[in-house]
């Protein structure tokens, strides 16, 4: 089964999907946007995603607080997440992702990506931990 895993953001959404026996998450692309309320193009690109993927779940990054408060980001998640379930009709479950865009920025640091080409790869890094994390956590939980 294939999975799909964003991270939502106020103006551009990371993309990454799983491999076929959901062991691995792989960075898919970033879908950027010119409003943060303007959402009809970002929902048929995610839509077409699902589509040409065959997923069959989406993995929604969930930003909590570091004190596991929820904030306003949350809140427009929430709402998101209900736009998605209603266009695709998949299941859309939360993935707390908190520290995803620090681990990001490390891994882009490791890898030696500087300057401006950081803010073109950290929301689907982000998108790849999400659902790495979430897929690490369910073959945990089946053995």
């Amino acid at each position: 089964m294939r999975v799909l895993g964003l991270d939502f953001g106020a103006r551009t959404v990371g993309v990454a999907v799983s491999d076929g026996l959901g062991l691995t998450a792989q960075g898919v692309e970033i879908i950027r946007r010119k409003s943060p309320d303007k959402l009809r193009q970002t929902l048929a690109r995610i839509e077409e995603l699902v589509s040409f993927y065959g997923a069959e779940k989406i993995i929604l990054g969930y930003p909590r607080n570091m004190n596991n408060t929820e904030g306003e980001r949350c809140e427009k998640t929430k709402a998101f997440q209900a736009m998605l379930e209603r266009r695709t009709k998949l299941s859309v479950e939360l993935w707390d992702e908190r520290l995803t865009t620090v681990a990001a920025d490390n891994i882009m640091t490791e890898s030696g990506i500087r300057g401006k080409k950081r803010k073109e790869y950290v929301d689907e890094i982000a998108a790849m931990l999400i659902l790495q994390g979430y897929l690490d956590f369910v073959r945990m939980d089946r053995e």
